[in-house]
């Protein structure tokens, strides 16, 4: 099943989409938001999947043609963000180019930070920032949308809790994380407003490609129309999603619409490229002893997306332009 939310109000209109993203129905005899809908998912899911089905039978009426551009991030805003990093590999390559050694601890147990949720930016409109001095950066990354999660859920648990998937743009400031990273008090202002992608979906609607807690397929990145990079998302992830929602979930309970982020797709064969910028600085710092690559400037364009073995967009794509904001 596929999930969106129009860019209506402040918690946006839940629409069904059909699976080739052609069309799309509103339900409010079922639920208003998609944030009611995973509030009440076991009455509500099966519900909605019905109308999936003859939306995609050409049956559903009411049924319109689906515009990405008209949607919100399908939580327009959330109780919850924490996104993790699930590819330790990065990590490791960050801390090589300045000569850090990686802790140990580091490969079996998660770094995660807890988000702003409050305004998240549609998948179609710019991104907004004051100065590009501040190193601004994409991170393509994929997220899980859970119901309640009950504290101390093992990963097995989790996983049982995971009801939709969805692309991520975690929008960072590079130049911004070391001097708040030296404050041992972690991220926030290095951390703006993400987006998601314009369509979540059920894990089923991935088929083979979701495969022991992870989505076996490349995550492609574009910067100004040129291909930055296409890692498998299923490749070199130590940690899978169920271990990321259990590790959020060890001293608190989740509640119903928490999403929880991979961190930046990477692979070991740097040949797919990159899903960040400061990934592509730190290969060339380690390679030629400097950074060659800038982070993005007003003006730029950035697209993610993710397709299917035969070609089809799974999720849609964030698309956006990097702005300049006037206050």
């Amino acid at each position: 099943m596929k999930l969106a939310s129009l860019n209506q109000g402040r918690d946006g209109v839940l629409i069904v989409v059909s699976r080739d993203l052609s069309r799309a129905v509103k339900v409010p005899q079922i639920a208003a938001t998609l944030q009611t809908a995973l509030d009440d998912w076991a009455t509500k899911r099966p519900q909605l999947e019905a109308v999936y089905q003859r939306l995609n039978d050409g049956l559903e009426q009411g049924a319109f043609a689906f515009d990405q551009a008209a949607c919100h991030s399908p939580l327009p805003r959330a109780f919850h963000w924490a996104d993790g990093s699930a590819y330790v590999n990065h990590v490791e390559l960050v801390r090589k180019a300045r000569g850090a050694e990686m802790p140990e601890s580091f490969w079996h147990d998660p770094l995660m930070y807890q988000g702003g949720a409050d305004s998240f930016i549609p998948p179609h409109s710019p991104i907004r920032l004051a100065d590009e001095a501040w190193g601004i950066d994409l991170e393509a990354e994929l997220a899980v949308i859970t119901d309640d999660v009950p504290m101390g859920a093992t990963a097995a648990e989790a996983g049982e809790h995971i009801r939709l998937l969805l692309l991520v743009n975690d929008v960072s400031l590079r130049n911004l994380i070391p001097g708040e990273l030296a404050k041992g008090f972690g991220f926030y202002q290095s951390k703006p407003s993400s987006s998601f992608s314009p369509v979540a979906v059920t894990p089923d609607e991935l088929g083979e490609a979701w495969k022991d807690g992870k989505v076996h397929r490349p995550l492609v990145s574009h910067i100004n129309g040129a291909l930055f990079g296409q890692p498998n998302a299923g490749v070199d992830m130590t940690f899978n999603f169920p271990t990321l929602v259990a590790h959020a979930a060890k001293t608190r309970p989740l509640g119903a619409g928490t999403i929880i982020g991979s961190g930046t797709v990477s692979n070991y064969d740097r040949s797919a490229g990159s899903s960040c910028l400061a990934e592509k600085r730190m290969l060339e710092i380690v390679e030629q002893g400097e950074a060659k690559t800038p982070f993005l400037k007003f003006g730029d364009r950035v697209r993610i997306e993710m397709f299917d073995a035969s070609g089809q967009s799974i999720f849609g794509a964030i698309d956006q332009a990097v702005e300049r904001y006037e206050h």
